[in-house]
């Protein structure tokens, strides 16, 4: 009498796992439970970018690291780190060097013709391209990092990369705007955000970008 129609009690000794978290629920389960390798992870960053010339390995370690939380597999920092960090520095600096030259030219192109198109009308034509390098650019670069984290060899992240960051770019968009438009924020606050930077301003921000693909590479790239 205490269960509706056609519905079972669990049978005695039978262990009913709870359903999986998504959603909010589940990013602040991360958040929770996985705190201090985000904090590991975000101090392993600063110490890795001092260097500067280490940047592109640091880059990819910290989305290696997070993507493997965000995915709910066991992590141990500092020892996925630093294996992501030395096993990966081909990909990484070439992952690097094609993301961070597409928007530095292509941003300073769309700068450079906006100015003079008053000028020239037709320079509003090379204006648009590079926006558009740039936008498409910006939003495959989420979905780059998420498909080398996952083992995806260079060429076939590049290509799947562009693929959704056309095809699916709301959740890229929310992904960058948060990310670059948080460490934009925070350069501007500088020095008032020097503790959030040093503790989890670069951790957080990658986290939030990588729980916002999740579930496009889960659907299209897996």
């Amino acid at each position: 009498m205490f269960f509706s129609k056609g519905a079972q009690p669990p049978a005695p000794g039978t262990d009913q796992e709870p359903p999986e978290k998504t959603g909010p629920a589940r990013f602040f389960e991360i958040l929770q439970s996985d705190s201090a390798n985000l904090l590991k992870a975000n101090l392993l960053f600063v110490l890795t970018c001092i260097p500067l010339v280490t940047i592109p390995p640091s880059v990819f370690a910290m989305n290696r690291v997070v993507r493997r939380l965000v995915l709910d597999q066991p992590v141990h920092c500092p020892a996925d780190y630093f294996s992501a960090f030395w096993q990966h520095l081909g990909r990484s600096y070439a992952a690097f060097l094609m993301v961070a030259l597409l928007l530095f030219f292509s941003g300073g192109g769309a700068l450079f013709y906006l100015r003079r198109a008053g000028a020239n009308p037709l320079l509003f034509l090379p204006f648009m391209l590079c926006t558009t390098i740039f936008l498409v650019t910006m939003l495959s670069s989420t979905y780059f990092y998420g498909l080398l984290a996952d083992g995806s060899d260079l060429r076939s992240a590049l290509r799947m990369a562009l693929i959704l960051g056309v095809g699916r770019p709301f959740r890229a968009l929310l992904a960058a705007l948060f990310c670059y438009g948080s460490l934009a924020v925070c350069a501007l606050a500088f020095p008032f955000s020097a503790a959030y930077l040093l503790f989890i301003g670069f951790s957080l921000p990658c986290l939030v970008a990588n729980f916002f693909i999740r579930t496009v590479l889960r659907r299209y790239a897996s």
